[in-house]
Formats: C-alpha cells, structure tokens, sequence
C-alpha cells in the first residue's frame, strides 16, 4: 500500500509532536455560549485541538442530530478567541465543502460513513487539493479492509495528510463497552501501514466516562499516537451521549494520570528483553508444530467418518471439549474469551483437515 506518513504529516504549526495529540470537545456542538464555555476551558488547560460534532448521524430518526451548518461560525469564533484549531465530522460532499468554507482546520470521516464507500470517494473528490489533516474513523463493523479502503480513496485522490481514529465496534454481544475495542484491529493496521498516525477515541470505545482513563492508558501502552475525547463544560446535560463525556477539569486529571512508556527499549536492558524475545519464539515454534501433529490425527479422523459414512461435525463432542478446555485455561490464567477463541479456531481448521480428506476421490 503506497500511503507512506507519520505523526508530523497531520501535526499542525504549534502543536507538539509528542504523544499524546489530545483532542477535545463536545460530542455535539449545541449553542455558541456552550461550544465557547468549553472551548475556552480546554484552551486554558492547554489542549490545542478542539473538536465538536456540527451534524451529528444518528441510528433512529427525532435524535438530536445536531445544529448542522449554523454551528459553523461558533467554531470559527473558538478560533478566534482562543487561538485553538478545530475539527469536525464530515458525513457527506456538502459537509466537507462547507466545513472547508468556515475554515475549519481538521476533518474526520465518522464509523457510519467510512463503512460506505461511494460516500467516501463523494467527500474525497470534494477534497481534492486541500491541504488539511482528514482523520478517518474505523467503520462501525470489524472490518480492517474497509477501514483501509477508505483510507485509500483519500490518498489516490491526493490527500496525503491522513490519519486514523479507532472508535471501537458495534456488537451484540455483552459488553462493559459501548463499542468493543478489538485491539487486534488497529494493531494490524499499524502493522499494514507502520508509519499512519492512529488516534484512539476512549469516548466512544467506552460509552461511560468512568472508563475513559483505562482506555486511553491502553492506548498509550499500544504505542498509539493520539487521544480525541469528549468534553462539556456540562456533560450531564449534554444533548448526546452525555454518560461518556467529562468536564474540562476531569479531563486534565485524566491526562495527568497517564503513563507514558518509551518505545524503545535501552541497550542496558535490550540483552534481557531479547532473551525472553528468544523463549516466546521457541514456545511459539513448538506450539506450530504440536497444531500440525494434531491436524494429522484430525485428517486421521476425517478418512475413519468417511470409511464409516459419519458426518463431520459431532455438537456434543465439541461441546464438552470446549468446556473443558475452558475450565483449565482459566486455572492456568488464561481468560475464557481468548481460550474460546483458540479451540475455535483450531476446530475449524480440523473440519477443515476433515472435510478435505472427507471429498477426495
């Protein structure tokens, strides 16, 4: 993939590239005393980037979705009075030209959006030859390539100041977040595009401000760049999402809490690090070849059921296998969730093995 960045192409004039880039503001822009009230606030703090929702996508119609174009002047004015940047979410061709029209300093693509891509490229040619950073947000299911598609539309039509904010993604299943965080996601995305900046959005991930703080820790401990927060000067009255916003104050106290690590290691203490680097390699080659031994005996199954006429996939047997498998990897440590996901995946690629021996001729 030819989009080649870092941190300094979406770092505007005055803005230190150290981590974190913060960002900060209501989740909705509602009237100009509140987007000022805040604004000023955070700039006092000295957040430099603010953020505020002007046209707001909501899942049902009659929710507030926010004051669309009229809230335009309000950020000019926060830039005027503070010196701040602003930035904003795009959903479409005319939110991007208007937001550009009122001079507004950084765009971003919302999960909603970025999942669409005819609505992406409408808001890329739009963009064509402006020279301002464009965030794109992960789209609202776990879907890597799209999130990387969208990221692409941009960049073939000549964008170059890109970045990505994780949000987190919709689930049914239970969850203590509003959005699951799927680590795995944007750390591969890293991997796929090493030198893209990647802001992390604790808001939305967590949906309850009380778990803000850990999230944007684990950011920070991934080796992200970055952290776009909701702040109010009024959360619990706030028109949208008012359980995951904090006030200017709790939002200092937040980012004076986090710790931030090296990403490199010392030559002191590289020696040690690269023998335990060295252990994990030679575990994780055994672990390799144990799944080849027990595919074999899989394959071995597979020709037995068809010698004998029996269907592949037996409910009760892999059912008490995962339950048991599960009792004793949480006596070893291991969390019910990654065990569950190792021996699906590993009995998915044993019908795999069987189904194959199962159809030869």
């Amino acid at each position: 993939m030819s989009i080649n960045l870092d941190l300094e192409s979406i770092i505007l004039p005055g803005i230190s590239s150290e981590r974190p880039l913060v960002m900060a503001g209501p989740c909705s822009a509602e009237s100009e005393k509140q987007v000022l009230d805040t604004a000023h606030q955070l700039s006092k703090m000295g957040v430099k980037i603010f953020r505020a929702g002007i046209w707001k996508p909501r899942t049902r119609p009659n929710a507030f979705e926010g004051v669309g174009s009229v809230g335009l002047p309000w950020l000019k004015k926060v830039k005027e009075e503070t010196g701040m940047y602003t930035a904003t979410e795009v959903a479409n061709a005319k939110h991007a030209y208007e937001a550009v029209k009122y001079g507004v300093d950084i765009l971003w693509i919302g999960a909603r959006t970025s999942a669409n891509p005819f609505a992406v490229q409408e808001i890329a040619d739009t963009l064509k030859g402006v020279e301002i950073p464009i965030l794109v947000k992960n789209p609202v299911n776990p879907d890597l390539e799209l999130w990387i598609g969208a990221l692409e539309r941009l960049n073939d039509a000549g964008l170059k100041k890109l970045g990505a904010i994780h949000r987190g993604f919709s689930t049914y299943d239970k969850s203590a977040y509003r959005n699951a965080p799927h680590w795995q996601i944007p750390i591969e995305l890293r991997r796929r595009i090493p030198n893209l900046p990647i802001i992390v959005d604790p808001s939305h991930i967590s949906g309850k401000r009380d778990l803000i703080l850990d999230i944007s820790q684990r950011a920070m401990d991934l080796n992200f760049d970055g952290l776009i927060i909701e702040s109010h000067c009024n959360p619990d009255e706030a028109w949208s999402d008012a359980s995951q916003q904090v006030t200017p104050d709790a939002l200092k106290c937040i980012l004076d809490r986090l710790v931030l690590r090296h990403s490199d290691v010392d030559k002191q203490h590289a020696a040690t690090l690269e023998e335990l680097r060295t252990q994990i390699d030679k575990y994780d080659d055994e672990i390799l070849n144990i799944f080849e031994q027990r595919m074999k005996i899989a394959e071995k199954i597979g020709l037995f059921k068809k010698q004998n006429n029996v269907t592949i996939l037996q409910s009760g047997r892999w059912d008490a296998i995962l339950k048991k498998r599960t009792t004793m990897g949480l006596s070893k440590g291991l969390s019910e969730d990654f065990v569950n996901k190792i021996f699906s995946a590993i009995h998915q690629e044993s019908i795999n093995h069987q189904t194959r021996v199962m159809n030869e001729e």
